[in-house]
């Protein structure tokens, strides 16, 4: 801004620089006003646009903030532009610095960006038991950067998003049933016939197990000290884990009434006595 050289300028200067200087500040608080009340309205229609799109509200809210700042940002710019100040140089020490951010929280940042992934996608959702991150057990929070999960002990485990999407992810409650595998080894001098009747009979008289898809019972393999039958059989997913735990304690009782047994790895031991001769 240019100082009036003498008391008998001021009026010249007013009449010039000043009025320049007035309208300036006038244009530049009429961009920073308007160009607010034009941000807030695009704010709201970017968050009726996720609404609609039927966007997560977590993702929706962070993504609407983001935009809101980013449009403050250039209003502000424009702002500051039409006041004279040069912004070239205030834009590249602000993408420096955001650089400079970015690096030093490039694991929050892939937190983040897994976060987003996951919210989009679906993988999973709050309620499934799943097998993640190292981790399992029921889904009961997904936010940006972690999700919380409870074991079937009882334990609060926080991972991070970006351990759930760079590896292996199992949702055992997307589907409605489950299929459980059962694998039981009878003696090679067992009756195969009585040993399979008698596991159809526990499959058939358990209500919990399904009728379609029916069960499969057979012999898969001839072990090195059993015959192993296998028995595969659908439930409900709630039903699974009783049901796997109940089965398989009925079948062994039931197995060892009708005089099959259950054979285990044995080793036979020799010991040789020798003699030892005098010189």
């Amino acid at each position: 801004m240019e100082t009036p050289p003498s008391e008998l300028s001021v009026q010249d200067w007013l009449a010039t620089t000043g009025i320049d200087w007035a309208t300036k500040i006038v244009l530049a608080l009429a961009i920073f006003i308007i160009g607010r009340i034009v941000v807030k309205i695009l704010t709201g229609l970017i968050l009726k646009a996720f609404k609609k799109a039927k966007v997560d509200d977590t993702l929706a809210g962070f993504l609407t903030k983001i935009a809101n700042v980013l449009m403050l940002a250039v209003v502000v710019m424009a702002a500051l532009e039409k006041l004279g100040v040069e912004t070239t140089s205030l834009v590249a020490i602000l993408g420096a610095a955001g650089l400079a951010v970015g690096l030093a929280l490039q694991g929050s940042l892939s937190n983040f960006a897994a976060g987003v992934m996951i919210i989009i996608f679906r993988p999973f959702t709050v309620g499934n038991f799943i097998e993640a991150g190292g981790t399992k057990g029921i889904v009961e929070g997904i936010s940006i950067f972690n999700t919380n999960m409870r074991t079937p002990q009882n334990q609060v485990v926080i991972v991070p998003n970006g351990q759930i999407m760079g590896g292996t992810i199992v949702n055992y409650s997307v589907k409605d049933t489950r299929r459980i595998d059962l694998t039981l080894g009878v003696s090679y001098d067992d009756d195969l016939r009585v040993a399979k009747d008698t596991i159809n009979r526990v499959i058939a008289e358990d209500e919990r197990i399904l009728k379609d898809p029916a069960p499969i019972v057979g012999v898969m393999e001839l072990g090195s000290s059993s015959v192993d039958i296998v028995a595969w059989f659908w439930v409900n997913s709630p039903d699974f884990l009783q049901t796997k735990m109940d089965t398989t304690e009925k079948m062994k009782v039931e197995l060892e009434k009708a005089g099959c047994s259950i054979p285990y790895p044995q080793r036979d031991v020799h010991l040789y006595q020798s003699e030892s001769k005098s010189a």
